[in-house]
């Protein structure tokens, strides 16, 4: 009877979703096909209508999940090769004029899926395998847990910074799931009535989220504000690894330590001690060595500055991709465990991103939106406020790869009157911090929904947590990105 229930729900859920996709479906061809000047943008060609018609497929299709996120970057770079570039399907190209417009070449918008920024993500994934498969993981969580004692307090304190750190440079997923495994025997040690058993749980998916903000790498929507603000082709910054981490590592400090006393505050231990026992393989050999000291020396060139090393943080991920694969560390069946979804989201991002600037729809939409006249904090808030509401029902990197696009067109349009807020990177990496901050349900991140499954924490511990920390990191990150741009930092 039971699985008779369940069939008629997943038919149910099944016919919602593809009502929606049809829905989707209907309001793109409306778009795409509606009067040039319906937009209200001074000469818009046919090629920016159709970016823009992609643009509202993506985000409807973002926004419902009626099909995966993985699935609309695949699809919006899929269609942009097939209507507006110069290899589209003969029925889509037309003469190439100030009404038509300028076709894109396929192959820039293929490499979206190999830009640098990919790299990075790709050599962090490496990393994460590497350190799994050789014990790393589970002897760097035995002893850098030690030094916490066994006070329940600081043993609760150890695993947020843990996590944390682990988040930082492995995927928070991941490191989620690891970290939960780890507290499986510590669980068996606290009384079950108590609220011991809430605070583990809950540090787990709060430090994953919070850690990511740390490094370029440690989650997608910081390497889609940093691919805009190192557009040898935009701003072109220059913004480095080092860099990132010297501005976003303490503030990531700081948050762990204020959720520490945060998630004592709402589930105090009953229990004042726990003897902490952390089980895993560890492999011992000279792979071991390989994939530590690869690890040592990839973490020193991405924090050593470009100017000694010569090389950027993108060309540094290759470090281990091929050292791991010279020696054996890493082998094509470990491929298989690489989290293409992510890969294909950011991808996606970046080909949104190409469509808008390469199309010339973003210089049309600044020439014909008085970006100018808007208050820099108005576009500061709004669009973190905005940011934090939507990464808190979307994946977050879905969210960024919307956002980032949009907001760096205008931001280009205001000029110089952002900086009283401390200039573009200020709204840009917000919108990353955004995105990190929003928490407040079980489907907000993997994280949260790992931390759910356990059945140790129900959604309102998570909203009570999610929205306090959220809030707090929102105002101090917010905070932190006007001083340091008003300092001429970034």
């Amino acid at each position: 009877m039971a699985e008779v229930s369940s069939n008629v729900l997943n038919n149910k859920y099944s016919k919602k979703k593809m009502f929606e996709l049809l829905g989707i479906f209907i309001v793109t061809a409306i778009v795409w096909n509606l009067p040039v000047g319906t937009f209200g943008i001074d000469g818009l060609t046919v090629i920016q209508q159709r970016v823009i018609a992609i643009f509202v497929f993506a985000t409807l299709s973002w926004l419902t999940e009626c099909i995966p996120s993985w699935a609309t970057s695949l699809s919006i770079i899929t269609t942009m090769c097939l209507t507006i570039s110069n290899n589209s399907l003969a029925f889509f190209k037309g003469e190439e004029n100030e009404t038509f417009g300028t076709l894109l070449k396929s192959k820039e918008i293929m490499a979206a899926f190999a830009d640098p920024v990919i790299m990075l993500f790709l050599g962090g994934f490496i990393l994460a395998i590497a350190a799994t498969k050789s014990g790393l993981d589970v002897l760097l969580a035995k002893n850098l847990i030690r030094p916490f004692g066994n006070k329940s307090e600081n043993v609760l304190l150890g695993f947020l910074l843990i996590t944390g750190l682990f988040s930082m440079f492995v995927s928070n997923t991941a490191t989620a799931a690891m970290m939960l495994t780890f507290l499986t025997p510590v669980f068996a040690a606290l009384p079950a009535s108590g609220k011991g058993r809430i605070a583990l749980t809950m540090s787990i998916p709060v430090a994953a989220n919070i850690g990511g903000m740390g490094t370029p790498i440690g989650t997608p929507p910081n390497a889609i504000a940093l691919k805009v603000l190192n557009d040898e082709a935009g701003l072109n910054m220059g913004l480095g690894f080092g860099q990132w981490m010297a501005i976003m590592f303490p503030l990531t400090i700081l948050i762990l330590l204020l959720s520490w006393r945060i998630i004592l505050k709402f589930y105090p231990f009953t229990q004042k001690t726990i003897e902490l026992k952390i089980d895993g393989k560890i492999h011992h050999g000279w792979r071991m060595w390989v994939v530590c000291l690869t690890f040592i020396v990839t973490i020193l060139l991405w924090v050593v500055p470009k100017e000694y090393t010569g090389i950027d943080a993108n060309t540094v991920a290759m470090v281990p991709m091929g050292v791991f694969a010279i020696t054996g560390v890493i082998t094509a069946r470990d491929l298989k465990e690489i989290d293409w979804a992510v890969i294909w989201m950011v991808a996606g991002g970046f080909a949104l991103g190409l469509g808008m600037n390469g199309s010339g729809l973003a210089a049309a939409a600044i020439k014909s939106i008085p970006f100018g006249e808007w208050s820099p904090m108005v576009i500061l808030l709004a669009s973190g406020l905005l940011c934090y509401f939507l990464s808190n029902f979307i994946s977050n990197t879905a969210t960024a790869a919307l956002l980032v696009p949009i907001l760096a067109v205008v931001c280009k349009g205001m000029g110089d009157r952002l900086d009283t807020i401390g200039g573009t990177p200020t709204v840009l990496i917000g919108i990353a911090l955004a995105a990190s901050s929003a928490m407040c349900l079980p489907i907000s991140t993997p994280p949260n929904a790992i931390a759910y499954s356990t059945g140790l924490v129900e959604q309102k511990d998570m909203l009570r947590v999610g929205i306090t920390v959220g809030i707090l990191t929102m105002v101090l990150g917010y905070t932190m990105l006007y001083f340091v741009g008003q300092m001429g930092i970034l």
